[in-house]
């Protein structure tokens, strides 16, 4: 594909050989000849001048003369992502059917379309909207409805009950709507089950990763917001609420009966405890342990959780601590001078 071509289709301003053809994608450090990558973050900034990538997309702003040629845009990000789509070969999808090996309920019904994988089996009750695909080795449980479009990969297992919306996205290994993690104590301190009646319910859009667990309600619905993205080995426990358009990425757990509103982004490893409210469009910061409600559009870091600008100037002093340990030493030597001092006269 010649880079003039990649330019009209990012809309892009070319600067360079629009003759020079592109055989691949590859990130700054890897690329070599033919290949074409991109700069998104401005920190590697300095690996532009030295890749040995062909061409490189940059932001409208990019001013800096390099050797290679440029594609200025106004989001690098996005429009690489465009052209990765040029240089991928996707993996053939199942074609509609049910394969000899599934096993499906006589009383489910299955919309126009729809492919079920070897090994699969579905529930009683249970209705798959139009031209959803669900691959090999996944269980989908009693009176599931599972919307047009959606695309379960292989050995994901939905749980009874679970309300599932159109163009939904779930990858290998996720389970919805296992039972919520609630026990009762007895006065001996053992531990009776609580039954968890309530049900999972997913907007339309939503992208589950890989490995991810949501727990069904103990009484009405834990709620995932359309559009909401979820990264792998997330845990969403009963009763969550989640806004539309948020991000969970890795290893972000949530407890029972917790809020996230939209718009909100819980990076890696962020714990939150239960009955909060994180307010929309907030920021958790990777590891930081949420122990009381967020406000709209702040950002909280650090373990407990507090407002970024706050836990920076805590970590700030907490460098300095062993010179103020030495001043406090060093004080209090010249404090008993001055007794000793004053005693003798």
């Amino acid at each position: 594909m010649k880079l003039s071509e990649i330019a009209a289709l990012l809309d892009g301003s070319l600067q360079g050989d629009g003759e020079v053809e592109i055989t691949a994608v590859a990130g700054l450090k890897e690329a070599g000849k033919g290949d074409i990558s991109f700069l998104a973050n401005p920190k590697y900034a300095a690996h532009v001048a030295v890749t040995e990538a062909s061409a490189v997309i940059v932001p409208n702003e990019w001013d800096r003369d390099v050797k290679c040629a440029l594609i200025r845009c106004k989001n690098a990000d996005q429009a690489f992502a465009q052209v990765a789509e040029q240089f991928y070969e996707p993996v053939p999808l199942p074609k509609p059917g049910i394969h000899p090996t599934a096993v499906v309920s006589e009383t489910a019904e299955l919309g126009e379309g729809v492919s079920i994988g070897p090994n699969c089996t579905i529930g009683d009750g249970v209705i798959i909207g139009a031209n959803t695909i669900i691959q090999a080795n996944c269980v989908v449980a009693y009176k599931t409805v599972i919307g047009a479009d959606c695309l379960l990969y292989p050995l994901v297992s939905i749980r009874e009950f679970t309300e599932i919306g159109d163009r939904v996205i779930i990858h290998n290994g996720s389970v919805v709507g296992s039972d919520g993690f609630g026990y009762a104590v007895q006065e001996d301190g053992s531990r009776t089950k609580i039954p968890q009646i309530g049900k999972v319910v997913i907007g339309d859009d939503v992208e589950i990763g890989a490995n991810v667990t949501i727990d069904r309600a103990r009484f009405g619905k834990t709620r995932i917001g359309k559009g909401t993205k979820i990264d792998n080995l997330v845990q969403i426990a009963h009763n969550v609420v989640i806004g539309e358009h948020s991000v969970l990425c890795g290893q972000a757990g949530i407890s029972g009966s917790s809020t996230v509103g939209s718009k909100c982004i819980l990076a890696g490893q962020a714990g939150l405890a239960g009955h909060l409210e994180v307010g929309d469009g907030a920021i958790v910061g990777a590891q930081a342990g949420v122990m009381k409600d967020v406000d709209e559009k702040d950002f909280v870091i650090g373990s407990p959780a507090m407002s970024h600008l706050q836990t920076k100037k805590m970590i700030a002093n907490m460098v300095t601590l062993p010179k103020l340990k030495d001043k406090v030493r060093q004080l209090e030597v010249e404090i008993e001078q001055l007794k000793q001092g004053a005693g003798s006269s």
